[in-house]
């Protein structure tokens, strides 16, 4: 029996900022499979996550088929394949609040 695993979105820097800007390097390194959590934590008044397809992803912005997240402590299980998250406050997405991260 597989047994998934938990991974914290943040900054390597400064795990502290958790989810925040420039973290698209964050997935480096890292082996996801479906199932795995990945955890987001951040202040709700300031960010949000959205899990989004790709398309929305590539333009920043949650056209359709999203799941938006606003606890500022969200547990997210992988599907299999990509999965995208961005933040959808103002220009966050642009200014590069943004990661991709493929499960198998």
């Amino acid at each position: 029996m597989a047994h998934s695993k938990t991974f914290v979105v943040e900054d390597p820097k400064d795990p502290a900022l958790g989810w925040t800007f420039n973290l698209s390097t964050w997935p480096d390194g890292k082996n996801f499979t479906a199932g795995d959590i990945l955890v987001f934590n951040y202040d709700p008044y300031d960010h949000n996550v959205v899990k989004l397809p790709e398309s929305g992803y590539n333009k920043c912005k949650a056209t359709k088929n999203f799941t938006s997240y606003q606890s500022g402590h969200d547990r997210i299980p992988l599907e299999k394949g990509w999965n995208y998250f961005i933040c959808t406050f103002d220009y966050h997405c642009e200014e590069g609040m943004k990661i991709a991260v493929y499960a198998a």
